[in-house]
């Protein structure tokens, strides 16, 4: 019986940890700029091309999605038409 719940305890707490696992997992955000059309977008790497920049200097990274995307709109070196 009490090797039963050992088990049970056990795979609960594996399962716990491996869901926790799957949510803390960072990603980071860069908005860049093409260095021949100015054109600006968010990639979820840092560039490791010459033909991108990222934009604000190396230091810049957003956490979400949606903080580069609020970034991008007060950048004036990038043209987004």
């Amino acid at each position: 019986m009490r090797l039963n719940i050992a088990l049970a305890g056990a795979f609960v707490v594996g399962f716990a940890l491996s869901a926790t696992a799957q949510t803390t997992t960072t990603t980071s955000y860069y908005v860049v700029q093409d260095v021949k059309t100015k054109r600006c977008e968010i990639v979820d790497q840092k560039p490791v091309s010459r033909d991108m920049t990222v934009v604000g200097g190396d230091g810049v990274i957003y956490h979400t999605r949606v903080e580069a995307e609020n970034a991008l709109k007060t950048v004036k070196v990038c043209h987004t038409e």
